[in-house]
């Protein structure tokens, strides 16, 4: 028989956010299920599909160990009494993970499209332009445009954690937890994106048509050391930097509306720098654009998909 108090119970639920279930040492929220969903799903893909990868099995350990470090988050979460703390570890220890899934599905991307993508964007964009929008506007390259440019692009890796940390200051774990869900869903689409229809990328499939150095002052530098030092051949679209944006910006408007309009010109710069900074084709970005929009709208079916698992599995009423 069950045992009738909820304390002894493996599991219970409780409401907070949505609803939370509740394991001893560790509580899932939508949030942390996306995350382990989307960990187990590419563990899935690394094992079953391993003869096509390079070098999977080093792979597959890096996913499991980022994968155990999110569940002891979790733990160490439960453990922190200041709220403030515990929404700083849960910030970050979502980006990290972001960080990590992004560099291990990089390998992934030929697993079933075993070529590059790159040659159809472009027959599509030329057709729909009638110029390539990428190298087109290397007419417009110059220092003061670029430093703005690089900045709008740069900016957004602060505008990532500075926004969450204003909706928590301002309203609570509650609305931090909504932004968080739909930014890890935004995050796992693009990742799925670059699986479905692999881009390599303007600079990485042809660079000797760019005949216009891009020269600025500190945030061109920035850019470009992200650029060299930490981007890979691919990730392109939907473009990561656009969905994530457009995310943002959205949410700014329903949590920090004063934010959302300081946003406006650095969001809007930031979509033309993908293209002008030519980290993406003009077709990335615009699908990232979409995706974002996508995500907005499939984030409150999901979270409704949830609360409702979870309310019929429960015995108690939260």
């Amino acid at each position: 028989m069950d045992d009738p108090r909820p304390e002894r119970n493996s599991a219970r639920f409780t409401e907070p956010y949505g609803r939370k279930l509740v394991f001893p040492g560790i509580s899932l929220q939508a949030m942390d299920a996306l995350v382990m969903v989307s960990v187990l799903f590419f563990i899935g893909l690394i094992v079953v599909f391993a003869p096509r990868i390079h070098d999977p099995w080093p792979l597959l350990l890096r996913l499991c160990l980022w994968g155990l470090f999110y569940v002891a988050s979790l733990a160490w979460q439960r453990r922190i009494a200041a709220p403030v703390w515990r929404a700083l570890l849960r910030m970050g220890s979502v980006q990290v993970m972001f960080a990590q899934v992004y560099l291990i599905v990089h390998p992934l991307q030929l697993l079933f499209v075993r070529s590059w993508m790159d040659p159809a964007l472009l027959r599509f964009e030329d057709t729909l332009f009638g110029v390539q929008p990428t190298l087109w506007l290397q007419r417009f390259v110059s220092l003061g445009l670029t430093e703005w440019m690089m900045f709008c692009y740069v900016i957004y890796l602060v505008i990532y954690p500075a926004l969450g940390g204003l909706i928590y200051l301002r309203w609570g774990e509650k609305p931090l937890e909504d932004y968080l869900f739909v930014l890890t869903l935004a995050n796992m689409i693009c990742f799925l994106g670059f699986i479905v229809y692999p881009v390599a990328g303007p600079l990485n499939f042809m660079p000797e048509k760019f005949t216009m150095p891009l020269k600025g002052w500190l945030f061109t530098a920035v850019g470009e050391y992200i650029r060299h030092h930490i981007h890979l051949v691919g990730g392109n679209l939907p473009s990561p930097h656009c969905a994530i944006a457009t995310v943002m910006w959205l949410m700014a408007y329903r949590y920090r509306r004063a934010a959302f309009w300081i946003l406006a010109p650095v969001i809007l710069c930031l979509y033309v720098s993908t293209v002008y900074g030519r980290y993406h084709y003009v077709t990335d970005s615009l699908t990232g654009i979409a995706a974002g929009f996508l995500v907005l709208g499939l984030a409150p079916l999901l979270l409704r998909g949830w609360n409702f698992l979870l309310g019929r599995g429960s015995k108690e009423t939260a």
